[in-house]
């Protein structure tokens, strides 16, 4: 789709309902609910981070979305898919400054060069207790991207055409942090699975996208 295009579409976005936790559980794993029963006490004091789903042109003016490929670290999202972003530090203002600051370090598109759309649904992650508060952003310029290369093995640039193609979801068994393969639902994007959180988090973006465009 044609960037502008594509902004003309969004500025529809900021009165619409969010799709919600309805659209998130979509492509939930299915033990998830089991995991957050599990898991009340801690998600009292669950930690926070904030993630940016960050739209921009390309080259050729075409409306992409950019994801990042996490190192391979002992961590529970090892390897994995997912948004630029992270925690929330005490030095931050707000979620949505932690996520562009995080962006900003990821993947090097400056704060200013960025416009919030509007904060997605807040979306529990058990195995890292975390909270996590996904922001919805565009920027107008070809990014020059710049990763972060001790926390991004790789920057995935997907186009939105690809984002809002239904056959690329899919369901695949995937080992998971319970250290069990599981059939679960997923993003095919790039050659990439998306699972878990940001496949959950995806589901409500693209819902709300197809909402305007």
């Amino acid at each position: 789709m044609n960037f502008e295009i594509f902004l003309k579409s969004i500025s529809k976005i900021e009165h619409i309902p969010l799709p919600g936790q309805d659209s998130q559980f979509k492509m939930s794993p299915p033990y998830r609910t089991q995991l957050i029963l599990q898991q009340q006490e801690a998600m009292k004091n669950a930690k926070k981070a904030g993630v940016m789903a960050l739209f921009y042109p390309d080259v050729q003016q075409n409306t992409k979305l950019i994801l990042i490929l996490r190192k391979t670290y002992k961590g529970v999202h090892s390897a994995q898919v997912g948004f630029p972003g992270g925690k929330l530090e005490p030095n931050d203002p707000s979620l949505e400054y932690a996520a562009l600051r995080e962006t900003y370090e990821e993947i090097g598109v400056p704060f200013g060069a960025i416009t919030v759309l509007r904060q997605m649904t807040e979306l529990y992650i058990p195995p890292s207790n975390f909270t996590v508060y996904p922001f919805l952003g565009v920027t107008n310029e070809t990014p020059k991207f710049l990763k972060q290369d001790d926390e991004v093995e790789d920057l995935i640039e997907v186009t939105f055409n690809d984002f809002i193609n239904d056959e690329y979801v899919t369901s695949q068994r995937i080992m998971t942090s319970l250290n069990k393969e599981v059939e679960v639902p997923v993003f095919k994007l790039n050659g990439h699975t998306v699972w878990g959180a940001t496949a959950m988090m995806l589901s409500e973006i693209k819902d709300l996208l197809k909402i305007v465009v």
